[in-house]
């Protein structure tokens, strides 16, 4: 009866000490991509960010605005009917 008790307070013991070992393994793997993700990308695209971001919007001419404000007033009516 003791040896159960000793033998499943070890199996308890080991999955604690296997589950803490398995988180450190996780974070440890999470680092490492972000790394190398990052080494990836600036090798590939030859700038060191992930994803690529366009550096300034373009300024919208005067009549696309108009179109634009057009279509959302009937855009607007539209659900309003």
């Amino acid at each position: 009866m003791v040896d159960l008790l000793i033998s499943i307070l070890v199996e308890i013991i080991w999955g604690f000490i296997l589950l803490v070992f398995r988180g450190i393994a996780e974070l440890l793997d999470a680092v490492f991509f972000q790394g190398s993700s990052k080494r990836h990308a600036s090798e590939a695209t030859g700038d060191d960010k992930l994803v690529a971001e366009p550096d300034d919007p373009k300024v919208l001419p005067p009549a696309a605005e108009r179109a634009l404000a057009e279509a959302g007033q009937r855009h607007a009516t539209a659900a309003q009917d």
